[in-house]
């Protein structure tokens, strides 16, 4: 298995991982849920851009080219959950305002000057009925939320991550679900963040300790091997 995000990691460094003996699998379960974070015009810009670009055009949160690579990827993970009635969560930000921002509004007041259009699901990775809705204010998709609640009425087994930011909720889910004791997929190519080494460094650790990072390739002939 190639994991091109794994090239960046220093030897050294996967090597300690490896003398410590992290990086076995976390033996996915045979009843997964799919995850969408985040996949809003917040994160993405409203067109494909370079980054600098989008974040002064579009919105200061966008992560814009490095989001709309692997928009294609998630549309195909989604697509696929769908035919094969895998149940599917769409956890999203809520609009934040000066006034309930948080300290993450605090941390960055950008936060909550972000427009209606910014808080819409991109095109063609919407929900529809019968999916579950998660309105979020935090990074990850467990706080605050009814998603513990549902996965265990559903008897969930497993939970595939797809959205952003790699380093932010993304991670902070995948280390939730792992402490729900819920095995966790990270499809690499389905995940996107604002900077390349915040992505690596992220995927390699969730790789290590808390997840298995996959191509969605590989994702999709698991979840095809179910039925």
């Amino acid at each position: 298995m190639t994991k091109k995000w794994k090239d960046n990691i220093p030897a050294t460094d996967a090597e300690i991982y490896d003398l410590s003996g992290f990086g076995g699998s976390v033996n996915p379960g045979g009843s997964p849920a799919l995850l969408i974070i985040d996949v809003q015009y917040r994160t993405t810009g409203n067109s494909n851009k370079p980054i600098r670009q989008s974040i002064k055009e579009d919105y200061p949160t966008s992560c814009g080219d490095r989001a709309w690579i692997s928009l294609p990827n998630i549309k195909t993970l989604l697509s696929t959950s769908r035919k094969l009635n895998i149940p599917i969560f769409f956890a999203h930000v809520a609009p934040k305002t000066k006034i309930d921002g948080g300290k993450f509004g605090q941390l960055n007041p950008k936060v909550t000057e972000i427009n209606q259009k910014g808080y819409e699901f991109v095109d063609g990775i919407e929900p529809v009925e019968g999916d579950f809705l998660l309105p979020k204010r935090h990074a990850s998709a467990f706080f605050g939320t009814a998603l513990a609640s549902y996965l265990i009425d559903l008897k969930i087994d497993t939970l595939i991550l797809a959205g952003c930011t790699t380093s932010g909720c993304i991670r902070a889910t995948a280390v939730d679900a792992f402490s729900y004791n819920f095995a966790t997929i990270i499809p690499d190519d389905c995940v996107y963040d604002r900077t390349q080494i915040s992505h690596d460094v992220s995927l390699f650790d969730l790789d290590s300790k808390y997840a298995d990072v996959l191509p969605s390739e590989e994702t999709i002939k698991y979840l095809n091997s179910l039925n």
